[in-house]
């Protein structure tokens, strides 16, 4: 949206409402953790994304950590010292959405008291992340849309258009596209949002990132519980390294902030993570699943390490390029 030199209001949003203003120029890339090829393709993605003044797209599955990339595209951004506001679509009823969004004028219905301003024009100049918005009330969609079209807004019970400038960044985890032709979204608004685009890979997908997350989400806890002697035992990062995380990155933090209170040792064991060795070996399964996981982990590092190159790889794997063939095909391995 163009640059203006309006002056740019802020007022502080009204208690337990699910908007959060971050201060800005916080966040960046480099506090996305995690050396997996699927992350460090997003990083450099990012990079680029961050100086474009074009909406975003962040798609991935709940709990992969779109609000902490949508803050990092901010704070990477030429608005980066102006206001971050993100909203949850789905955690309000759709009467609130659009007074929260677009702001209301005193009057406009039984309890407005006083003008409000809405996260639009408290984040002018900035950006704004609307998590959720697949799940954005089809009227609402409407509105967004003749916002990105025209760069004003209207507060509800107005009749006056507010110019704004900001820039959106949208979250999913479903399916935009299907929810189109089931007729759950706007195809225009659709292709309106999603111009830039960025993919979240699931945490059971970045096998080498998870002992780097590990680590530093238990320094943090644990030093909040003056704690910071803890350390994982070996089966722990095992269980770990081969648990499904189906709550991805948030159940990691969940199940490590419960680790760094329960433990009673300076070890944690899969019992203080709420992880029991019976759930290892449900995920494991069998002793030729867990060879294969590990075969599948030690491939993907070597040919990592080696750049890519299959004749490198092998040589460190001690095996033949045949071999790394047959495996890079076997378990879908990109190089």
């Amino acid at each position: 949206m163009n640059t203006s030199n309006r002056s740019h209001g802020m007022t502080e949003s009204k208690r337990g409402c699910p908007s959060r203003t971050k201060r800005p120029g916080r966040a960046s890339g480099d506090a996305i953790i995690g050396d997996s090829r699927g992350m460090k393709f997003l990083k450099a993605k990012l990079d680029k994304i961050a100086l474009v003044n074009a909406p975003v797209l962040i798609g991935g599955e709940s709990g992969t950590g779109k609000e902490l990339v949508a803050m990092a595209l901010h704070g990477q951004s030429p608005r980066a010292d102006r206001p971050f506001k993100a909203i949850n679509c789905a955690a309000l009823p759709s009467t609130l959405i659009q007074s929260e969004l677009f702001g209301h004028e005193k009057g406009a219905f039984t309890d407005a008291c006083n003008l409000k301003k809405g996260l639009f024009e408290i984040a002018d100049g900035g950006t704004i992340f609307l998590d959720e918005i697949g799940d954005l009330p089809l009227e609402l969609q409407v509105i967004l849309l003749r916002v990105l079209e025209e760069e004003k807004i209207r507060r509800v019970g107005g009749t006056e258009d507010i110019e704004i400038d900001v820039r959106i960044v949208a979250a999913t985890h479903i399916d935009l596209e299907r929810a189109v032709a089931e007729g759950g979204f706007r195809e225009d608004l659709f292709y309106r949002l999603n111009i830039l685009e960025l993919i979240l890979p699931p945490l059971r997908e970045r096998g080498e990132d998870i002992d780097l997350l590990a680590d530093h989400f238990l320094a943090v806890h644990a030093g909040k519980n003056a704690n910071s002697g803890l350390r994982y035992g070996i089966q722990t990062r095992q269980l770990m390294r081969n648990y499904s995380w189906p709550g991805n990155v948030r159940e990691l933090i969940n199940r490590i902030q419960r680790a760094a209170v329960m433990a009673e040792e300076t070890t944690i064991k899969p019992a203080d993570l709420g992880l029991e060795r019976r759930e290892y070996r449900r995920m494991a399964n069998t002793l030729k699943g867990a060879r294969e996981e590990a075969e599948r982990i030690a491939t993907i590092q070597a040919l990592r390490r080696a750049g890519n190159q299959v004749a490198a790889a092998a040589r460190e794997l001690g095996t033949s390029r045949v071999t790394v063939y047959r495996l890079i095909e076997k378990y879908g391995i990109e190089i």
